[in-house]
């Protein structure tokens, strides 16, 4: 027996819902809901339901939910009515997690308050990520993993050219514990490879560690 896909409701579809429903429809089950019916009428191919109304009425979001849904994420753009209401009705309708988009602090801070399971700043933590990667040229990615670890991409500069990860010693110089290095070259993936791991310019390694210890890493040329 196959098992059946994760069910995402995406409720406003201005650019960041838009691109997350068209997204998660490769993967997940999508319900995506907006008040505008020109919207919900050029998604619907796009997605796997599409419904036009007003989710500050609970009764009609209600009636349009199904029963097994497994998550939620509320995209209200401005409307922050709309969106700290929406949460309400989510949460009180026993969604099993609600994550929302904040336009402000202080909505954020309403947002927890009244249940939000997640609360994201969706051009915040884009910025973030551009400076960090415009700061440190050999960072093509990183995942904030909560605390102060992180999940960063990181290709190999030309001083590590040649070397094992024996030699780099990454996990005693750095802290950095190697998930995956990929070889551009071959085409080639080594997921937790061991000691023996030969490194070429412009490998692409991913590491976990402290940030403290991938920003020292980060600064190797």
């Amino acid at each position: 027996m196959s098992k059946r896909k994760k069910r995402v409701a995406v409720i406003g579809l201005g650019h960041f819902g838009w691109e997350l429903a068209c997204a998660l429809a490769n993967h997940c089950e999508v319900l995506a809901i907006d008040r505008d019916p020109e919207l919900v009428d050029a998604i619907a191919e796009h997605v796997h339901y599409a419904r036009a109304l007003d989710v500050r009425d609970e009764a009609a979001l209600a009636s349009v939910l199904p029963e097994d849904l497994d998550e939620a994420v509320v995209s209200m753009g401005e409307n922050l009515e709309g969106s700290i209401l929406c949460t309400l009705y989510l949460k009180r309708l026993g969604v099993p997690s609600v994550r929302v988009k904040a336009l402000t602090d202080d909505h954020a801070v309403v947002l927890r308050q009244i249940g939000a399971d997640e609360v994201i700043f969706p051009e915040r933590e884009t910025a973030h990520r551009l400076a960090a990667r415009i700061a440190n040229p050999n960072l093509l990615d990183f995942v904030p993993l909560g605390g102060d670890y992180e999940v960063v991409e990181w290709r190999v500069p030309a001083t590590f050219d040649g070397q094992t990860l024996l030699e780099i010693k990454l996990r005693s110089r750095y802290g950095a514990y190697v998930i995956a290095v990929q070889h551009p070259e071959s085409g080639e993936v080594e997921f937790l490879p061991g000691p023996e791991c030969r490194l070429h310019k412009h490998d692409i390694v991913t590491v976990i560690g402290r940030r403290a210890d991938l920003d020292q890493l980060q600064q190797v040329d």
